[in-house]
């Protein structure tokens, strides 16, 4: 027997249940398959970013950050906190508790909205056809006349250096260590490195980043990338770029160490660490899939091919999320799932790849829409600059936050804003206003007419785009043409 639905969405993560839900608000009678458990054998919808990535991370780093911030800020304040003692079990807990209240409310949107939620995996079979397998082994055949590929990525599993999920883990390891170890590694200081860092070394780890490239964050403005590491060397973090790994085997039997050998400055070095974490990018989830035997289109990456509407060159078969490519963001993956249900729908929507936000939730904080100087510099632009120093804002001080910079790129013939790097004391909800500033072509002019509360981090913003033309009222002008 097969089960008839107009939209079967295979992954349910960031970019599938929205899709899902979506597809479902505009009347479509929609499933979506979603083959996640947890280390617990529990299913859960929502993919690597709620039970393993962007909100089980945050936990870390918030709870992280707050013992942090106990030690070192709590006497500025006037507070004395005795004795500080660290719960990592309870700290644990809490995470599991914030991640698993997040994956049962898509449950409860999956029914108000009415989507069959399928827990197990999606295969391909052609035809319009899906075949699912639940956890227990059962199956079923789904038809649809639209099937969309949402299955998601992995961690890059090195072969210089593979994963034993004990010594040597990825990200999601990485976030379930039962004890502080001692002397941690990680290679490659991207996001996930360089979050991860901060989380353990903030807990007592003493922590080293092995970055290959020679340029820390060569995405974010140079000049806010190297204020960012400058942050976070001072807390401890010890980066080191250029460093080109070549092995990392597990040594001892009962106490296991990771040796890690590398080439830095054209010398060869070895480090020993308690454990290892692999953060060097994310791969496509198609095995098992079926895709490529029906004919489905992938890259040279493994990454599968659409159109700007997301259609495959496979009729009826479509793909949105990590799985594509580009930049592997939860809420990326989600504007491309409501918009492909609502294209299906026959409305006029698009995803503006020029205006993604991007965010390193360390403290201070990294964040960033739109060009950098040199990428605006690179295409051509005439540019101009303004920056604010988070050191002469009122509400950073009183937060003992006063770290940081904002970074307005903009055209110097049209006076658009091109481009906002930031890093400092809760960027990433500042972002938003430079990622609507880019949605609706602002000016430069417009921001600098537009009034923002005092005191309030957003001033800064403010100020950043008032020196932009030297006209900044709370810093020097350093305007720059």
């Amino acid at each position: 027997m097969t089960d008839q639905y107009d939209v079967v969405v295979v992954g349910g993560g960031p970019a599938g249940y929205p899709a899902a839900i979506r597809a479902a608000q505009l009347g479509f009678k929609t499933a979506c398959i979603d083959a996640w458990l947890n280390k617990d054998n529990t299913a859960a919808f929502g993919g690597t970013c709620l039970n393993a990535g962007c909100i089980p991370s945050k936990a870390l780093l918030e709870s992280s950050e707050l013992w942090h911030r106990m030690q070192h800020e709590a006497a500025a304040h006037g507070i004395g906190v005795g004795e500080l003692k660290l719960d990592l079990a309870k700290m644990q807990a809490r995470k599991t508790a914030v991640s698993r209240g997040l994956t049962g409310g898509i449950k409860q949107l999956f029914a108000a909205n009415k989507v069959t939620g399928l827990e197990g995996f999606g295969k391909l079979l052609g035809d319009g056809k899906v075949e699912f397998t639940s956890h227990k082994g059962e199956k079923q055949v789904l038809s649809a006349k639209t099937i969309v590929i949402a299955t998601g990525s992995s961690p890059v599993n090195l072969k210089i250096a593979p994963f034993d999920n004990e010594s040597i883990v990825d990200s999601w390891g990485a976030l379930d260590f039962t004890e502080v170890p001692q002397r941690l590694g990680i290679i490659g200081a991207g996001v996930i490195g360089v979050e991860l860092g901060s989380v353990w070394s903030r807990l007592g780890a003493k922590t080293v980043i092995l970055e290959a490239l020679p340029n820390f964050l060569p995405m974010v403005d140079a000049q806010i990338a190297k204020e960012a590491m400058r942050h976070l060397t001072k807390q401890g973090l010890d980066i080191r770029l250029g460093a080109k790994v070549s092995t990392a085997k597990v040594t001892g039997t009962k106490t296991k160490a990771v040796e890690v050998e590398y080439e830095m400055g054209g010398e060869k070095k070895t480090e020993v660490f308690d454990k290892l974490i692999v953060a060097v990018g994310r791969r496509p989830n198609t095995d098992g899939l079926n895709a490529k035997e029906i004919g489905v289109a992938f890259d040279e990456r493994g990454f599968v091919k659409v159109d700007a509407n997301y259609k495959t060159n496979v009729p009826g078969i479509y793909a949105i999320g990590d799985v594509i490519g580009g930049a592997m963001l939860a809420h990326k993956a989600i504007e491309e799932g409501v918009a492909l249900a609502e294209q299906l729908h026959g409305e006029h929507t698009q995803v503006n790849y020029n205006a993604i936000p991007s965010v390193v939730y360390t403290a201070p904080e990294i964040a960033w829409t739109g060009l950098s100087e040199e990428q605006a510099k690179a295409k051509g632009y005439e540019v101009k600059i303004g920056t604010g120093p988070f050191a002469a804002n009122g509400r950073a001080k009183a937060m003992e936050a006063a770290q940081g910079t904002i970074k307005i790129i903009a055209d110097a013939k049209t006076d658009r804003i091109l481009g906002v790097h930031m890093v400092g004391p809760y960027v990433s909800e500042l972002l938003a206003e430079a990622v609507l500033a880019l949605e609706f072509a602002a000016t430069c002019e417009d921001i600098a007419l537009t009034m923002h509360g005092h005191p309030t981090l957003s001033e800064n913003f403010h100020e950043a785009v008032l020196s932009v033309d030297g006209r900044a009222i709370h810093a020097v002008n350093k305007a720059k043409k």
